[in-house]
């Protein structure tokens, strides 16, 4: 074998090496306001936002954390916590903040929105004397608004 065809085939083992073993990629992150329109059985079509804010300190390269609060067309809140890894999202959050309160579960998956932009697709169930209730909504991640420097008028500070 000759010097040529020697570095040839360990610049191939070396490329093959690297992609085959390396780390999955880090998970996007996904923090936003998202507008999202669902149905269910007790409700029927709905709206509601939902805020998804990284919890850095608790997130991994694979794994992010987000507080999550949903906010309802009557005004009503509800906060949670949610987890994704990749697109994958999972997520719970308290029906009441009772001192017995309901959690609501949902699973679900992002896609790609625009250059900076998600969506994500949400199935979910939630507890409830009658048996329980299951849903689904697709959200729509609200593009940031740029927010205008403060400026003081010329000669003020």
């Amino acid at each position: 074998m000759n010097v040529k065809s020697c570095l040839i085939t360990f610049s191939l083992f070396a490329i093959f090496s690297s992609t085959a073993f390396s780390a999955p990629a880090a998970s996007p992150d996904y923090s936003g306001e998202y507008l999202c329109k669902g149905n269910n059985i007790a409700v029927g079509d709905y709206e509601v936002t939902i805020y998804l804010k990284k919890n850095r300190r608790n997130s991994t390269a694979q794994v992010s954390v987000y507080e999550l609060a949903t906010h309802t067309e009557n005004k009503q809140s509800y906060t949670g916590q949610a987890i994704t890894r990749g697109k994958q999202l999972a997520m719970t959050f308290k029906l009441s903040d009772a001192k017995y309160a309901e959690f609501s579960t949902g699973m679900g998956q992002f896609s790609k929105v625009g250059k900076a932009g998600w969506t994500f697709k949400n199935d979910y169930y939630e507890p409830d004397d009658t048996g329980g209730n299951y849903g689904h909504e697709t959200c729509t991640m609200k593009p940031a608004t740029a927010v205008k420097p403060v400026t003081t008028a010329p000669g003020k500070h």
